[in-house]
């Protein structure tokens, strides 16, 4: 059996030292030529839907600042709308699909209906998480936003509108309801 010195030990130490440390060091990576890394404000995980609220993100140009901030907040709303309508339409569906209404097209439109009814009036309560505004060397202000909408209070709002129906009032299970619509919460994280 052969014998390990100490010299020979710290030898091998510090070999394996340098090699670890010279593979581990960071080398900048070259960017290609002509090509600028640009930082999107109010963007990434934090600002993304998840199992509780619906989020969206905008960016508005224009030579006049409050014209940037109006094009941002609309391009913001339109994504929030776009989603939350999706996710009401996929609750609506699974949820019509999953009940004993006697005319599943009449209550499917009744949904709808009130789904669109819902949506306009809860996107005018969605708030801003996030607010930047820059302004170029050529006097362009671009402004960046991110919106935040409780989907919670989407579903309570839909709820309460589903409740004033007549037409599937007596056939309506909240609890049903809210189960659907928490799986649909769920899914828009994924």
């Amino acid at each position: 059996m052969t014998r390990i010195t100490p010299f020979a030990l710290a030898g091998l130490f510090l070999g394996l030292t340098a090699v670890t440390t010279g593979c581990k060091k960071n080398k900048e990576v070259a960017k290609p030529k002509g090509e600028v890394e640009i930082v999107e404000f109010c963007t990434g995980d934090e600002y993304e839907s998840d199992s509780k609220n619906f989020r969206s993100s905008g960016t508005g140009e224009s030579q006049d600042r409050e014209i940037a901030k109006k094009k941002a907040r609309s391009n913001a709303s339109t994504r929030l709308a776009q989603t939350v309508s999706a996710t009401v339409k996929a609750v609506t569906d699974n949820y019509v699909s999953s009940t004993e209404f006697n005319n599943r097209e009449e209550a499917t439109e009744s949904f709808n209906e009130l789904s669109r009814i819902v949506v306009d009036q809860e996107l005018r309560g969605a708030i801003a998480i996030c607010e930047k505004l820059t302004q170029r060397e050529n006097g362009i202000y671009v402004a960046y936003v991110a919106l935040e909408l409780s989907g919670e209070k989407v579903a309570s709002k839909y709820n309460e509108k589903i409740s004033e129906d007549e037409r599937i009032k007596a056939e309506y299970n909240y609890e049903r309801f809210k189960e659907t619509w928490q799986e649909e919460m769920d899914k828009l994280r994924n």
